[in-house]
């Protein structure tokens, strides 16, 4: 069996609601869909989620040109496509960074392999620890009555813990939503803030010290992704836990930020990682440090969300601990997804999201079915899919 074929297809999918982050408003979805054709007919099917020139430096183009004239003629066409770790450390060889890239050839191959064995991929990854991946609900950024009548909804539907995107207006705009919103929802509910390493030092130090009575879970990512001798001494001036996201990217980085203590936990998106094979590694390294993880997502289709959720029900450290994996409902504007058929977007079946617990497919990678005349409607404007075959 060999790799004959590799289709890239640039998709944007409309929100129904812009959603909110620092600085960022999103109301469309721009991912890349790849297929990795074999010669025995088979195709493995990922897609990217999200594309972000602050978070991962990766966009559509990038990704295109990355995989399309370099992964694709150089690593995959004519190779056996199960042979996976062969591939990952070959990309890894040749090509620096890129990470988001990288992640979607290796969830395509995952998807592939499932296919082949006819099994799903959390079987490929160690079998089922969880029935299923338990969730946390990410509000969008807003005024803080707003975002407190949000939380108060997603408790409604079963979700474990409630994240906030803070970090871009004033120390008095953070101190407020934080107060209003833990007023809401109660002191027993976990409770976390995201500043995607939005703040300086001085103002970290600052505003933590007045959200430290607020007795929250985490503090995500309060410094630049760069700075961590100055996580580490936050992390001595503070009661709040600190979790690492940008940071935490590569192995090396995992060991300086371990080795340092420079946070208290790490949080992981496939995407950064590279991928479901450095993921496991990954996680191998929280489970060294004794480090609790979570696991986010770049918000995008159920085909996007499939590697966590099939990961966090297959890795047994990983189980533990919550995801906040829910990049299908804010596409859907959804709070639950109780059937399959209730996808309109890129997938035409998808894991489903109940009570605030996210469920793999059962079917054979993946398990699930391109909405190919979505698709179709949906290809992102001024692009066009590239082909690249043998």
């Amino acid at each position: 069996m060999k790799i004959v074929k590799v289709e890239l297809i640039p998709v944007t999918s409309p929100l129904p609601k812009p959603f909110y982050m620092p600085e960022t408003k999103i109301t469309g979805i721009d991912s890349l869909l790849i297929k990795i054709h074999t010669d025995t007919g088979l195709v493995g099917i990922a897609d990217s989620g999200d594309t972000s020139t602050w978070y991962r430096g990766e966009i559509q183009d990038t990704m295109i040109g990355i995989i399309g004239k370099h992964i694709v003629p150089r690593i995959l066409l004519g190779e056996d496509p199960r042979n996976i770790e062969k591939i990952v450390g070959r990309m890894d060889t040749l090509i620096r960074d890129n990470n988001q890239a990288k992640a979607l050839v290796d969830f395509a191959l995952h998807d592939l392999k499932g296919k082949i064995y006819g099994m799903p991929v959390y079987q490929l990854l160690g079998g089922r620890t969880a029935p299923t991946q338990r969730q946390g609900w990410v509000c969008s950024a807003g005024a803080a009555q707003a975002v407190a009548d949000e939380a108060l909804e997603a408790l409604k539907h079963g979700f474990a813990l409630i994240k906030l995107k803070i970090g871009a207006g004033t120390e008095k705009d953070d101190v407020d939503v934080v107060s209003t919103v833990r007023a809401a929802i109660g002191p027993d509910v976990p409770l976390t803030v995201d500043v995607n390493g939005f703040w300086n030092y001085d103002r970290a130090i600052r505003t933590m010290r007045r959200l430290d009575p607020f007795d929250l879970k985490c503090v995500e990512q309060p410094l630049p992704w760069w700075d961590i001798e100055g996580m580490a001494r936050l992390r001595q001036q503070i009661r709040t836990p600190i979790f690492a996201d940008e940071s935490a990217q590569e192995l090396h980085h995992l060991r300086e930020l371990i080795e340092r203590r420079a946070c208290d936990g790490l949080f992981i998106k496939m995407q950064k990682a590279g991928g479901l094979l450095k993921s496991q590694r990954w996680l191998t390294m929280a489970r060294l440090a004794d480090m609790g993880v979570m696991s986010g997502c770049m918000i995008g289709s159920g085909l996007e969300a499939s590697p966590s959720c099939h990961l966090w029900c297959a890795d047994q450290w990983a189980s533990q601990f919550l995801g906040e994996n829910v990049g299908p409902l804010t596409i859907h504007g959804a709070w639950s997804i109780d059937r399959p058929d209730q996808y309109e977007g890129i997938c035409l079946n998808a894991p489903l999201f109940v009570k605030g617990e996210m469920l793999p497919n059962e079917g054979p990678g993946f398990g699930i079915e391109l909405n190919e005349d979505f698709i179709a409607r949906n290809i992102t404007r001024g692009m066009a899919p590239v082909s690249v075959a043998a």
